[in-house]
């Protein structure tokens, strides 16, 4: 992290130690994920009120009827994307900024893209009260960003019916998308690595609860 953090107490740090110990008791072995999450102030980004509520494992709601995962989930999916550092990372869903956060923190290129402009504006200034570099879109994530592509990696934070194909496009070979797929009501974590032009790798993850993933933006 590149600046000291306003409230960052000895008891919020001690309760992110905790909540790492409790991660990898659940079986994330990722240690730089595990750093990311020990080292990111997940109470920044919810109403000061729930210091006692962030470091808890466990999804809580944010403005714009959306919800900030559960950092059990976070885990799942970083260490999913197997991120290096200086790695290009799109991010559709950017929610509270806590994800891309995350990213950041690990070394990553950040890109991503919210249709809530409520959220869209308030990560913008978590993430820079922090010290964290990402570049921020208020777009319909389906889309993508072309543009700025081919990425090393895609995470969408949102349930896709269908994971779509013109996100796939924008992986480099080689590179990862992680996404939690609902099939009938349950939402598989699903991986696809691009092996070449027209070869993708799907695998599954287990079972999720997200939000859905939607069209559109939202002006407020």
């Amino acid at each position: 992290m590149k600046n000291d953090l306003t409230g960052d107490s000895f008891e919020a740090r001690g309760k992110r130690k905790k909540l790492v110990d409790d991660l990898r008791k659940k079986g994330i072995s990722d240690e730089e994920v595990l750093r990311a999450i020990g080292t990111v102030p997940r109470h920044v980004f919810m109403d000061p009120a729930f210091l006692n509520h962030a470091y808890i494992d466990k999804a809580f709601p944010i403005t714009s009827g959306q919800t900030i995962s559960q950092p059990y989930t976070v885990a799942v999916m970083t260490a999913l994307l197997k991120v290096k550092r200086r790695d290009k990372i799109l991010e559709i869903g950017t929610g509270s900024g806590y994800q891309a956060a995350i990213l950041a923190e690990m070394g990553a290129r950040v890109y991503t893209i919210e249709r809530f402009r409520e959220l869209y504006l308030k990560a913008q200034v978590t993430l820079a009260s922090l010290g964290y570099a990402a570049d921020f879109f208020y777009d319909d994530g389906y889309e993508g960003k072309p543009h700025y592509g081919p990425f090393d990696g895609i995470i969408i934070t949102a349930a896709a019916s269908e994971i779509p194909g013109v996100l796939l496009k924008q992986l480099k070979t080689g590179g990862r998308l992680v996404v939690p797929v609902d099939e009938g009501g349950a939402q598989v974590m699903t991986v696809v690595q691009r092996k070449g032009e027209n070869d993708f790798d799907y695998s599954s993850h287990g079972y999720f609860v997200f939000v859905p993933m939607l069209r559109g933006t939202v002006n407020k």
